[in-house]
Order: C-alpha cells, then structure tokens, then sequence
C-alpha cells in the first residue's frame, strides 16, 4: 500500500475501533475499560493481520486466475485463527481475574473467528485487485511507450526516406543544366542548399502551420521552376483561416513531386499546379491538382512511394486510413489530404 491507501487503511481502522468499542459499552454493558481495552487489542491484530495479507499478495499472486480466491482464502483463515488465539491470550492475561468477561470472550470467539476471517478475506481481495490493476496499467504504459516510441521511429524513417528521393532527382538534374545552362545549374545548387536547410530546422518538428508548409514548399517549387522553366506554374489559393492550422511538417512536397512527375514528364507542354486549403467539420483540407495525359499514364494504378509514405505518416499519427484521397477525372489528377484539427495536435508545436 501506498500513501493515499494507508491513509484510509489507518482512518477505516479508527473508525471501526470507536463503533466496536462503542458496541461492547452500550450493547454488552461492558464496562468502559474492558471496552476499550477489548477493542483496541483486537482492531489493532486485525489491522497487522490485514497488513500481512496486503504485503504477501503483493508480492506473491498466482498466476491460474482461479486460484487467486482460493489462496487468500487459505492465508486469511490462517490469519484469523492467529488474531483470535493471540488477542484472546492477551485479553486473558490481561483480564484474569474477571470470570464475567472472560465467560463472554469465550462465546464470543465464533462470532470473532467469523467476523475477522471476512474483513481479513475482504482486505486480501482488495489488495489482489488493487495490485493486479496496478500491474495492468503499468504493462499497459510501458506498452504504449514502446508503440509510441516504434511510431516515431517510423515516422522519422518516413522523413529521411523522402530526402534522398528528392535529392537523387535535383542533383541528376543539376548534372543535365552543368554543361547547358551552367547559370541556372549554379541557381539551383543555392536553392537547393536553401530547401536542405530549411528540412534541417524541421527535423525535430512534429508540427507546423500551413504557411510555414506553404513556404517551405516554395523553396522546393523555385528548385523545380529552375529545371522546367516556363513550362511550371503553380496556383496556391490558401484561406487566412487556415494559414495557422497545424499539420504534420514535409506533407506537400511529395505530393507536388508525384503532380509533377505525372504532369510534365514526358511532355513538352506547359502546366499549373492548383493547389487550395480549406476548413470543414474542424479539419484541414489541402487539395492539390494538376493536368495528366491518360493516354501515356495511369496515376491511379501507381502513386509512388511519395502519396504511400503519406498515407502511412497520416495513418500512424491518426489511426486512419481515409486521411488521402486521389482522383483523376477529365485529365485532371487531384490529391486531397485532410488533417484533423483536435486541440492536442492544434496546440503541439
């Protein structure tokens, strides 16, 4: 037992000396001394006997849950014929000469045998169910701890894995503007260094604003403006309600990756990529849309490492899996990510 619990161990006690002294001095017309002395020796056995029963189950308890009953039924018999022989040999040495009361202790030893082997069995119980509980809540910590900490190992492995992705394709594509455009290869390279430091300061970040998402996406859509040129634009409509939203940090980016992979790529045309936030029922909407040829792709049959590695980071920190939705209708590929707005998650930064 622990603070609180000896607390009303020790008042519970109290308050069953004074009723049970109180009951021999008004009920049995035993005289004050006698009852006190009488209930004091008694309650204070019965209190060691329920602490011995509450010590030995919390360290031994076993395991076959049917026999839990059983064992501390066994210990609490035990006890109680130990508390009744011990307080009777005390009451009688102390009492010896008093024939009356002696008489009265005598008959009275069933209803005390009785009595004390059910608050023994009651307090050993209840000291089983406390200790079990408290072993189950402790196993149940230690396993969220270990599942929260195996959730952010994954969702850092998911951050790292998104880095050398990007990067691969911008340094092979610094190495075709080298001898070509030798100027725009240099402006890339800074950009480049620029996006990588802002992905650093973001590392030990768990959440973000949009605008901050947004921003750190404009440093990856000026690397991608370098290789492409005229050929990319983008169109970002975002509500001043949902600029302070909050969101987990490197979501977009990815997605822009997968919109311009299935938008220029392999064409020569020019394309806009929309993207659009909004608010509704306390979540986060961001929509990103661009154009595709459905004669030489099928986005749907594949979206790439980048949209799996969002749905699972949005998995692992919502439980759920309709959080990334992608359509494609009349050659325009849409991707909407929703992120729940809860006041944990709004507040975490």
């Amino acid at each position: 037992m622990k603070g609180k619990a000896w607390w009303m161990f020790i008042m519970s006690f109290g308050v069953w000396l004074l009723l049970y002294g109180g009951l021999l001095y008004f009920w049995f017309d035993i005289p004050l001394w006698q009852a006190v002395t009488d209930s004091s020796v008694h309650v204070i056995l019965l209190g060691a006997a329920g602490i011995i029963i509450s010590q030995n189950v919390a360290y031994y308890r076993p395991t076959v849950q049917s026999m839990k009953f059983g064992y501390v039924n066994v210990v609490s018999f035990s006890l109680s014929v130990l508390w009744v022989c011990l307080s009777r040999w005390i009451l009688k040495s102390v009492f010896v000469a008093d024939t009356v009361y002696l008489h009265w202790l005598n008959n009275a030893i069933p209803i005390h045998g009785l009595v004390g082997w059910m608050i023994i069995t009651g307090i050993g119980l209840r000291s089983q169910m406390w200790y079990d509980a408290e072993d189950a809540q402790e196993m149940l910590q230690r396993k969220e701890a270990n599942e929260k900490i195996v959730r952010e190992a994954e969702l850092f492995k998911l951050r790292q894995q998104l880095q050398p992705h990007f990067l691969f394709n911008s340094l092979n594509s610094i190495n075709a503007l080298i001898m070509l455009r030798p100027k725009e290869a240099r402006e890339m390279v800074l950009k480049l260094s620029d996006f990588l430091r802002g992905s650093i300061k973001r590392e030990d970040e768990e959440w973000i604003t949009l605008a901050e998402e947004l921003n750190y996406l404009q440093l990856y859509l000026d690397i991608e403006k370098v290789r492409f040129g005229h050929r990319l634009s983008t169109e970002v409509v975002s509500d001043e309600n949902t600029e302070k939203m909050r969101m987990p940090p490197m979501l977009l980016q990815p997605v822009v990756e997968n919109a311009i992979k299935y938008g220029l790529y392999d064409t020569t045309g020019e394309i806009t990529i929309s993207i659009r936030s909004w608010i509704a029922d306390n979540m986060l909407y961001i929509s990103i849309q661009n154009p595709f040829d459905n004669e030489l792709q099928q986005p749907n049959k594949g979206t790439g490492f980048g949209l799996n590695s969002i749905r699972r980071r949005l998995y692992l920190l919502f439980a759920r899996q309709d959080l990334l939705e992608t359509t494609a209708v009349e050659h325009i590929f849409t991707t909407i990510i929703k992120v729940p707005q809860t006041h944990d998650k709004s507040s975490n930064n």
